[in-house]
């Protein structure tokens, strides 16, 4: 999705070293432990995160706007001229169909 959305290669490494090569420590009794290495994902809080949320969220609409474009997927009718299959706000995500 990156790609397609013109993300240069050096963003694209980037991203992906601050999502699977990240590490962390704990606090313990108010002392942190030595670090170690995060598998995947992103720590509360992260500041990437909303970013990568929103490369996310666009892909699924165009998901889902090729799937209703190929007959695939039926969006609900509000009128003659409108139909809408997909609403998003925030960090919610509604799909809408008959």
């Amino acid at each position: 999705m990156m790609i397609r959305m013109g993300f240069a290669e050096g963003w694209r490494r980037w991203i992906h070293a601050c999502v699977f090569q990240s590490s962390m420590s704990v606090l313990v009794n108010g002392n942190p432990t030595e670090d170690f290495k995060v598998g995947k994902g992103l720590r509360q809080g992260d500041p990437l995160s909303p970013f990568l949320f929103l490369i996310v969220a666009e892909g699924l609409t165009c998901l889902m706007r090729r799937a209703v474009d190929n007959n695939i997927f039926q969006g609900y009718k509000v009128s003659n001229n409108i139909t809408f299959h997909t609403l998003q706000f925030a960090d919610d995500t509604i799909i809408v169909g008959e």
